[in-house]
């Protein structure tokens, strides 16, 4: 090789290794970054989505809940999460709500036949329309339903397969 053409060649193999060194650091830093929770005071959020529910042993819940939570973790986690707390401006919380502890009927309502954009609560409005799911069986319904009204915080009277096939009944869904 002649020598301009070496420094060349040396040149053009250290600004790839620099480059794939930089993109490296990047990816890396990316990774880590994405594990931060916000910190009073910071600027920005990272939210990390966490599939799983807070972890109770299966045996310490009566079966209406445990069947009621694998309800929810099929149908209710993506918008409400994991926490209850759902998406703010979007998706409602279902923790210490009127909608969840109040009339139960009211909650079968919300489930079972959905709820249109700009749902309310005490304070805020929600933008997202929630589809029904009118069709689960009685059952899924009721534990799904005291499901909610006993985690995350709240504590409320279970809702019955009974009250959920005459709320159909009545209300003819």
């Amino acid at each position: 090789m002649r020598k301009g053409h070496l420094s060349t060649y040396i040149s053009k193999h250290t600004v790839a290794i620099f480059l794939f060194g930089l993109g490296l650091i990047v990816l890396l830093n990316s990774c880590y970054s994405s594990k931060k929770e916000k910190k009073p005071g910071s600027e920005t959020e990272i939210q990390t989505v966490s599939k799983s529910l807070p972890k109770a042993p299966e045996a310490a819940l009566p079966p209406y809940m445990a069947d009621g939570r694998k309800v929810y973790r099929q149908v209710c986690l993506t918008c409400h999460q994991a926490n209850g707390k759902g998406v703010s401006g979007l998706n409602p919380p279902l923790t210490q709500t009127d909608n969840v502890l109040g009339d139960k009927n009211r909650l079968l309502e919300i489930i079972i036949k959905g709820s249109e954009a700009n749902l309310k609560d005490n304070t805020s409005e929600y933008a997202n329309v929630m589809q029904g799911y009118g069709m689960l069986g009685d059952k899924e319904i009721a534990n799904v339903a005291s499901y909610i009204r006993n985690s995350f915080g709240n504590k409320a009277e279970p809702i019955t397969v009974e009250e959920v096939t005459s709320f159909r009944s009545v209300n003819k869904k």
